[in-house]
């Protein structure tokens, strides 16, 4: 109970704020953020050129700078949650899963922005405040996800890792009910033209971690099961390999 009132203190606090000028202090002018050259073959607002993650006490702030509009891409929904897309900003990083409630070694814990139109998962939350927390798939949000290799999804890619029958994995309080290892913890992302920024608060274990900077669609799979939520198409990776070049400091 103590590390999950320590989380719930930090969510508070962390969810409803910014740090003052963060949104002057892009990642592209960080100088050991990880950087990569712009693409016009790319949808330039998912052409990364700086991916960066730094820390101030409790609160670690990811910040991606891209080559257009950071969010402006409209993504079309499907009408139905079986093949839904998600378009995702994702840094994965090298924090243990444990550090936000998962078990220990579970994946590749990544923090995420995220839109998906056709369904809500994230239902603590009235991201657009008309009193239904049930319909804001729409709205720009936030989650901490454990990716896991999922040859079901293709060769070599990746998958929200997800919750088999029977199981009980440790989970983060604010686990919104789906059978995977994805949290929405609440944390509002900023966009910024070509910013987009989430401050997260993290009670441990962030100074020295690896990250790294992704922008892809994710999919649920037509079935609904399974793997439930695939990484279909990256459209960029920051370092070139997922090597996680950067260090938080």
């Amino acid at each position: 109970m103590k590390f999950a009132t320590q989380i719930a203190l930090s969510l508070i606090l962390a969810s409803g704020s910014a740090f003052a000028g963060a949104s002057h202090n892009h990642a592209i002018h960080q100088p050991k953020a990880v950087t990569s050259p712009a693409d016009t073959a790319k949808p330039a607002a998912f052409d990364i050129l700086a991916a960066h993650v730094h820390r101030k006490g409790n609160t670690v702030t990811f910040h991606m700078t891209t080559n257009g509009v950071a969010g402006s891409e409209v993504l079309k929904p499907v009408g139905a949650l079986a093949g839904a897309p998600a378009h995702t900003y994702v840094w994965p990083t090298s924090l243990d899963p444990s550090t936000v409630g998962f078990d220990k070694k579970a994946g590749i814990l990544a923090m995420v922005a995220a839109i998906h139109p056709d369904f809500d998962d994230t239902p603590l939350y009235d991201e657009n405040a008309d009193g239904d927390l049930d319909n804001d798939g729409s709205h720009w949000h936030s989650h901490w996800v454990v990716l896991a290799p999922t040859e079901a999804c293709g060769p070599g890619a990746l998958a929200v890792k997800d919750i088999p029958n029977g199981t009980t994995p440790n989970l983060p309080i604010t686990w919104p009910g789906l059978p995977i290892l994805l949290d929405s913890p609440g944390f509002t992302p900023i966009f910024d033209g070509p910013e987009v920024i989430i401050n997260a608060a993290i009670a441990r274990g962030a100074s020295g971690a690896s990250y790294d900077g992704v922008t892809a669609v994710l999919r649920v799979n037509k079935n609904v099961h399974a793997p439930l939520f695939c990484v279909t198409n990256v459209f960029d990776v920051a370092s070139g390999d997922l090597s996680l070049p950067g260090k938080v400091e």
